[in-house]
């Protein structure tokens, strides 16, 4: 008896079937009943490989933007989409389904960062969705700045301590703020050092320091590098050194600290599980360990260095920075220009302990404004 595409086993069929481009599934799913039973199989699930190729390449096929009005594609897809796909394609492009509000809660907190829960206030989890979502496409395309007045951020100061700080939104500049902190540390002689420390669909976070040889180590910031750089991680010809695992290294400090029988904080190495929410694009999908493919770029140095055998000195201010995607991915212009070189949103002590939550134990005081705290 010959043997039939349909007379194999459904799980081989939905293999199959998730190799073709959306535009072909979609009219195979209406070829017969038992192609669509399969087609619509929660568990089953085709259409997600093609949906997430349309997603990493930012150019949709015809189909992709209206798949809310068919039935045989499976609602959990949607999580995806409206985690992933920029918001101008979401609010003006495409048709949304009806989801239930823990989805709609769970595709808020995988898109966005968790101090802008701030703006939900009594909405609901679809409401405030879409809000935020139309608010971060307002602020990518216009110079408006009256939904936030204020931007908040963060800087880790090499004493240890860590200040929420804020500035107008209307004139917010990252690098003269900074320029103004490389005066007060008396380093405005050395240029400014921008890195990329983690991206996500609507924002990356930006650390900006000052990479230098000092003569001292009293002006070199530990935790910026640990923030950068998790302590007991590291890169190496594209590969992933966890010192856990290496017992030469399990009980040296982080970074080659010195040992010091004197020192009131001891640091241990963390458990890394990777960050989901919010979702880093796939560049960094694997943040905070480190992600293959050249898109991770936050180690540029090996050992206890920096690139050309440097540390960070002074404070380091970590900021997040408004993109806009582009054809190909998120990995656009370099930090320091662009178009969105003006647009910023807040980061707060909230996102920083979300998307390095090793940092709590190496903080010694976070305070909320300018100074050194009580």
């Amino acid at each position: 008896m010959p043997t039939t595409f349909e007379s194999l086993p459904v799980e081989l069929i939905a293999k199959i079937l998730g190799d073709l481009d959306l535009d072909t599934l979609v009219k195979v799913s209406y070829l017969s009943r038992r192609l669509r039973h399969i087609t619509s199989d929660t568990s089953l699930n085709p259409w997600r490989q093609p949906i997430l190729q349309n997603l990493a390449s930012h150019s949709y096929e015809p189909s992709f933007r209206h798949l809310s009005l068919r039935s045989v594609v499976p609602r959990s897809n949607w999580i995806d989409i409206l985690t992933l796909a920029p918001p101008g394609f979401l609010l003006f492009q495409t048709s949304l389904p009806n989801l239930k509000a823990t989805e709609w809660e769970e595709c808020f907190r995988r898109r966005f960062l968790p101090g802008w829960l701030k703006w939900k206030k009594d909405y609901t989890w679809r409401e405030s969705y879409l809000k935020i979502l139309y608010r971060v496409w307002h602020r990518t395309h216009t110079n408006c700045t009256t939904d936030e007045a204020w931007t908040k951020y963060i800087v880790l100061n090499r004493s240890g301590s860590v200040n929420e700080l804020e500035s107008s939104s209307r004139g917010f500049s990252p690098m003269a703020i900074f320029a103004e902190m490389q005066f007060q540390n008396n380093l405005s002689h050395l240029p400014a050092t921008i890195r990329v420390v983690a991206t996500f669909s609507d924002v990356r976070v930006l650390a900006i320091g000052v990479l230098h040889t000092p003569r001292s180590s009293l002006t070199v910031n530990r935790n910026a590098r640990a923030f950068i750089q998790p302590p007991g991680i590291a890169a190496i010809d594209s590969h992933v050194v966890d010192l856990k695992s290496n017992n030469q290294g399990l009980h040296d400090p982080p970074y080659g600290e010195e040992r010091s029988s004197t020192s009131a904080v001891s640091y241990s190495l963390p458990a890394y599980k990777k960050l989901l929410y919010p979702l880093p694009v796939e560049s960094q999908r694997n943040y905070p360990l480190y992600t293959p493919g050249g898109g991770d770029r936050r180690w540029l140095g090996s050992g206890s260095f920096e690139e050309n055998g440097q540390h960070w000195v002074g404070g380091l201010m970590v900021t997040a920075q408004l993109i806009r995607p582009r054809v190909g991915g998120y990995e656009e212009d370099e930090p320091g220009s662009g178009a969105s070189w003006n647009q910023f949103a807040s980061f707060t002590w909230q996102d920083l302990l979300t998307i390095a939550p090793w940092m709590k134990e190496r903080v010694t005081k976070s305070i909320d404004g300018p100074g050194l705290g009580i």
